[in-house]
């Protein structure tokens, strides 16, 4: 889903942005005296209250570990953690739940694909292919599996509006690609990349795809089925949800292929000293004890985006990067780094004659959160040759009139570094 941008603030009505921000209780409160306007939504999202409580319920009420016991609170605290698998199955549209592995985040499950998956069948003069706007975590589990099995990796260019240049990756599937690994919406750049397309022409040669949905999942309909790709990654706490939750979606005949990344409880059928035989997917990945109160919250942030409607987040949240694009485009001497065509509201930027984290610590100062600093993404930094920029990062629960006081306070903290 690509979401299309609103013609004016009034056709944003029918959502009632007010109403959304309740839910929410950080956003009430004040920072350094000022209200807290919070633009730091890549980074980390902020939660409702019904997963702050769902959380606090399961250790009030429920708190048992899972698939150990046979006893009601075992039980409850079992059921309620499986059905997040259900969620998530149902979010991205898999073909079935023992698909869905639970992992810590986006960089875990990456890191499982490229040891389970990748290392094994690598060789000397075997390639990985990645982009240039990568996030480190879909860039360093790669080169430490290359550097194992004495693989390398290529990299499919960008343009200067941060797009991946689609010929070009394509040309790079050559036969000794034996994966590729992009993201679906850059952190940095807030870029939607053509996972469809891509994954086409990877399943014309045989080179599984896995992508990055960290970014995507808060803001795009996720349908794996419909994407086409053979791994899809995400991370909990960008979507609403607890930190310490993800989740790995792969392709039943992969899964099936992979051997145990981690070892230990629960990720076992029978343990012997002689050898030890695995369970089934998905608990042969899910070794130990999980985040099990995380992952009820996790299910109660899909149950609160999904009550909502990401068709009408979307909407609104597209229209809040139009008014901040047009604003910020008038501000002298201001840059934004990236200017895709298709995009969701994450905006990087310079102001001449300022460095990123003065601003940033400035902005602070009038209740702005907004991350500078290389966002995790080194090489697009190097791309645009910049050490650092401000990202401006926005969810469905900001506002038209919160962009105009973040103009307003970067009007003034510029004039004090003028």
């Amino acid at each position: 889903m690509n979401a299309s941008s609103p013609s004016s603030k009034g056709d944003q009505d029918a959502f009632d942005v007010e109403r959304i921000r309740g839910d929410f209780p950080l956003l009430a409160r004040t920072v350094h005296g000022k209200p807290l306007i919070y633009l730091d939504s890549a980074n980390t999202s902020q939660k409702p209250a019904a997963v702050i409580d769902s959380v606090d319920r399961f250790y009030r009420h429920t708190n048992a570990n899972v698939a150990r016991a046979v006893h009601a609170l075992g039980e409850e605290a079992t059921s309620a953690y499986e059905a997040t698998r259900d969620k998530l199955a149902r979010f991205i549209n898999a073909p079935s739940r023992d698909e869905v592995i639970f992992t810590s985040g986006t960089t875990q499950a990456i890191n499982l694909v490229a040891y389970s998956y990748a290392l094994p069948r690598l060789q000397p003069g075997d390639t990985i292919l990645v982009t240039q706007m990568e996030h480190h975590a879909n860039i360093v589990p790669w080169q430490l599996v290359c550097e194992r099995s004495g693989a390398t990796l290529k990299v499919a260019p960008i343009n200067e509006a941060g797009e991946l240049i689609v010929d070009p990756f394509v040309e790079l599937l050559t036969p000794d690609v034996k994966l590729a690994a992009v993201t679906h919406v850059s952190n940095v750049l807030g870029t939607i990349n053509p996972i469809s397309a891509l994954s086409r022409e990877c399943r014309k040669r045989g080179i599984p795809l896995l992508v990055d949905g960290s970014q995507a999942a808060p803001h795009l309909r996720i349908d794996v089925r419909a994407l086409g790709c053979d791994f899809y990654a995400l991370t909990g706490h960008k979507l609403f949800g607890p930190t310490g939750t993800g989740m790995l979606w792969a392709k039943r005949e992969h899964l099936n292929a992979m051997p145990p990344f981690f070892g230990g409880g629960e990720m076992i059928r029978e343990v012997k000293f002689e050898g030890t035989t695995f369970a089934d997917i998905p608990h042969k990945f899910e070794a130990g004890t999980p985040n099990i109160a995380g992952f009820v919250g996790l299910g109660a942030a899909l149950d609160y985006v999904n009550g909502i409607g990401l068709e009408k987040l979307a909407g609104h949240e597209q229209a809040l990067l139009s008014h901040a694009t047009e604003s910020m485009s008038n501000v002298p001497g201001l840059r934004i780094i990236g200017e895709a065509v298709e995009k969701v509201p994450v905006i990087s930027f310079l102001i001449e004659g300022a460095h990123a984290h003065d601003l940033a610590t400035l902005l602070d100062h009038e209740g702005v959160a907004v991350r500078s600093g290389h966002h995790c993404a080194h090489p697009l930094m190097q791309f645009y040759g910049v050490a650092a920029t401000l990202r401006a990062s926005l969810a469905f629960y900001n506002t038209h009139e919160e962009i105009d006081a973040f103009l307003a306070a970067l009007e003034r903290v510029r004039k004090l570094l003028a």
